[in-house]
């Protein structure tokens, strides 16, 4: 059997069901360029890279002009600088220290850099991210950067059995991202909500989701230990 016909038929699932509500960002950690380049074809606009070193192993393999590349995992500041001319986004801003290494190799090499502010709805302490009722003030601080732009918010919920948990997380989270758009702040985009991966993209969607990170749902369960 070809080896990309279930990665199409899975996409085309996908699409379905979010009913185009929400963008579709293909999570490719662990995907190899060939896979990632296939699924391009079949129409997809988004891609997201967790790490740093495996970004830049395939950024001259992956068709970037047909694509958005976003880094969707823990940025170290150190490794900063060797992406920040490759990358479209930067999902997960967690703190002022990394905003203002991103704010520094940005203007060296004068670009803007749209981010997400990532909020660790769930006080997990083995995530990163910032604490939901500091959310504005976080916000405040990232819009004095001249070289960022802020363009909403990222979350990774707790993972749960129990869907009510799962969907009681994405509420707050909606809820968070409508209280802030409707303040309007400066400087302040409130365009993007990336909540909601494959195991629970439909909860994220039908709860405000407007961009979904979808990994193995799309090119099958991997392992990451390789």
């Amino acid at each position: 059997m070809d080896k990309y016909i279930d990665i199409k038929e899975n996409i085309e699932e996908i699409r379905k069901t979010t009913d185009g509500k929400a963008t579709l960002l293909l999570a490719t950690k662990c995907v190899d360029a060939d896979r990632i380049n296939y699924a391009i074809s079949c129409g997809i606009t988004h891609i997201g890279e967790n790490k740093v070193n495996e970004l830049l192993e395939k950024y001259e393999k992956i068709d970037r002009d047909k694509v958005e590349l976003h880094f969707i995992g823990h940025l170290q500041r150190n490794k900063v600088k060797y992406i920040v001319d490759k990358v479209d986004m930067i999902q997960s801003v967690d703190s002022i220290r990394l905003a203002e290494e991103i704010e520094k190799e940005c203007a060296k090499k004068n670009i803007t850099m749209p981010i997400l502010a990532e909020i660790n709805v769930g006080y997990e302490e083995s995530k990163s991210g910032i604490a939901p009722e500091e959310t504005e003030d976080f916000l405040l601080s990232l819009s004095k950067y001249p070289h960022l732009k802020v363009k909403g918010l990222m979350a990774i919920p707790p993972a749960s059995d129990d869907k009510n948990i799962i969907i009681e997380n994405f509420k707050k989270m909606s809820q968070i991202y409508l209280d802030i758009k409707n303040k309007m702040l400066d400087n302040i985009d409130m365009d993007i909500l990336s909540i909601g991966m494959s195991d629970d993209y439909k909860e994220a969607v039908m709860n405000g989701s407007t961009m979904v990170r979808i990994g193995s749902r799309v090119f099958g369960r991997r392992n990451y230990n390789v």
